[in-house]
């Protein structure tokens, strides 16, 4: 009597576990295709903020660059211009220079009487 009532019940819990395995498994591929929906258009999502992301960061920087490059222009400018400033300073005064030294050259000299 221990084993029919042994296997009754082991046929029992057989028959039921048997009949909620197919309720289960035909919703679960539908919460799957949900999950990896999801997962999907986050991903999507993501990559798109991303992308973003990029392009704001290489404007940025594109921008920065510029301003690095005309900063650095702006300073060979200036640098050629003290150059040619400093050039012409030179000519100017060495033309000052030649301008005494002829001046010197036609003065007569000092007469020194004692």
């Amino acid at each position: 009597m221990n084993k029919l009532i042994a296997t009754l019940i082991a046929g029992l819990f057989a028959t039921a576990a048997f009949a909620q395995t197919p309720a289960t498994a035909p919703a679960a591929p539908a919460a799957v295709k949900a999950e990896a929906k999801e997962a999907k258009t986050d991903a999507k999502a993501t990559a798109k903020e991303t992308k973003t992301a990029v392009k704001a960061e290489a404007k940025t920087a594109k921008v920065e660059a510029d301003a690095k490059k005309d900063v650095a222009v702006a300073k060979a400018d200036e640098k050629a211009e003290k150059a040619d400033a400093h050039a012409k300073a030179h000519k100017t005064k060495a033309k000052a220079h030649a301008k005494a030294e002829k001046a010197e050259a036609a003065a007569p000299a000092p007469v020194v009487t004692k």
